[in-house]
C-alpha cells in the first residue's frame, strides 16, 4: 500500500514505514492510560527507494531523529485521534524529505569588487594612524 507519494515517481509503501500506535505522555487523566493515540513512524533509510544522493543527504543533515542505524524516528502526538496523528506524521515526513531531493547549488566563487578594495584598505589606514596617534613619542 502506497503511503507517501513523491516527486520524481518516488513512492514510499508500507514495506518501507513501519508506524505503531504508542501511548501520549502529558495531562490527559485515566484516559491516556488507556488510549494508544500517538503514532510513532519508523522509516529505514539505508531500506528506502530513495536514490542514494537523497539518502546521503538526508543521513548527514544532522538531525537528531536519525538514529545510529539510519532509521528516522517521528512521534506524532498533537491531535487526540490516532488516525490524525497518523496522516499527520506521514505528512511531516513528506515535508522532511521534500528538501533534499533538490541537489544543493553549487557555489559560485566570487571576488570582492575594486571599490570595496579601496574602501577596506581606506579605513584599515584611518584605523592605523588612529592607533599610531595613541604612541607615546620618546
Amino acid at each position: 500500500m502506497i503511503l507517501i507519494t513523491l516527486p520524481g515517481g518516488i513512492h514510499l509503501t508500507s514495506d518501507h514505514i513501519i508506524i505503531t500506535q504508542i501511548r501520549s505522555g502529558g495531562p490527559g487523566g485515566q484516559n491516556v492510560n488507556k488510549v494508544s493515540s500517538a503514532i510513532q513512524l519508523r522509516f529505514d533509510l539505508h531500506n528506502s527507494p530513495l536514490p542514494q544522493a537523497v539518502k546521503n543527504r538526508l543521513l548527514n543533515s544532522g538531525d537528531s531523529r536519525i538514529s545510529g542505524e539510519g532509521i528516522f524516528i517521528l512521534k506524532s502526538d498533537a491531535e487526540r485521534s490516532a488516525a490524525r496523528n497518523r496522516k499527520a506524521a506521514l505528512e511531516r515526513l513528506r515535508q522532511w524529505i521534500l528538501p533534499a531531493l533538490t541537489p544543493p547549488k553549487k557555489r559560485l566563487a566570487t571576488r570582492p569588487t575594486a571599490g570595496s578594495r579601496r574602501r577596506r584598505l581606506k579605513d584599515k589606514k584611518i584605523r592605523s594612524e588612529l592607533k599610531q596617534s595613541r604612541h607615546n613619542p620618546l
